[in-house]
């Protein structure tokens, strides 16, 4: 706990306001992520719409210098798609959209599956099954229950689908800084790890593969893809430990009941 940094109301409060307008980023893009549409394009859209539209920065931007606004990772790349003009969205593609957002000194990190076009059912259901893998993992949270619980949810929901839970990357704790503690590993143990208390902040993401769990980093440093090549998805939320359990602060407008 010594290196958990816990959010106060006021800083939950502008960390709601970062949610919310990082889950605008992705309403604003809907409609624009369609066959023909490059990675860079969707790049490029999203930074002028935080920007300009927004009035908040992109915080990805120079983290690690890494020199976009977000992560576009398309069919069997698992995370860290580097944006491209020569790449281009085809009919049937999956694409994960990973953005983060500062507002008032607060960050937001949400990411969200686009099926592009005609997919295919089977590369429907592996975002379909990771997407409810994701809220399994949600609905763990609350106080007293532990990091152990959270990821044997995501990965018991992910195994009995036939699909395994890469195991090299992990959510995070985040506020002022992209990246604080605790790590959130998307497997683990019932009743293991980090209790969970109010005022924690962290992402739950896991990404899940259609085929083994193995992956590797190409040689631009970035991007990570299955090293089966089967196709890969993940879902992004950050949430809070609330006194009675957990909210999510990037929550979009699909997702309220």
């Amino acid at each position: 706990m010594a290196n958990v940094v816990l959010k106060n109301e006021q800083e939950l409060t502008l960390m709601r306001e970062a949610g919310r307008l990082l889950a605008s980023v992705f309403s604003y893009l809907d409609t624009l992520i369609v066959p023909g549409a490059t990675t860079m394009q969707i790049n490029d859209w999203a930074e002028r719409y935080i920007v300009d539209e927004l009035k908040a920065r992109p915080a990805s931007k120079g983290q690690y210098d890494y020199q976009y606004v977000l992560n576009a990772s398309v069919n069997h790349v698992v995370c860290h798609g580097v944006p491209s003009e020569a790449q281009a969205l085809k009919s049937g593609d999956i694409v994960n959209v990973d953005i983060t957002l500062e507002k008032n000194g607060f960050i937001a990190d949400s990411s969200k599956m686009y099926l592009v076009g005609d997919v295919k059912p089977i590369a429907k259901r592996l975002v379909d099954k990771t997407y409810e893998a994701m809220w399994e993992g949600i609905r763990a949270v609350k106080p007293g229950a532990t990091l152990g619980d959270v990821g044997h949810a995501i990965q018991q929901h992910a195994e009995q689908n036939g699909y395994s839970v890469v195991r090299d990357y992990c959510g995070h704790g985040i506020g002022r800084e992209m990246h604080e503690e605790p790590e959130v590993l998307h497997y683990g143990k019932p009743g293991k790890g980090l209790v969970l208390k109010q005022g924690m902040v962290f992402t739950i993401e896991p990404m899940i593969n259609q085929g083994k769990a193995k992956i590797k980093t190409k040689k631009d440093g970035w991007t990570v893809v299955t090293s089966d090549k089967t196709l890969s998805a993940q879902w992004e939320h950050t949430v809070a430990v609330t006194a009675e359990g957990v909210e999510v602060l990037t929550l979009r407008d699909e997702e309220r009941l």
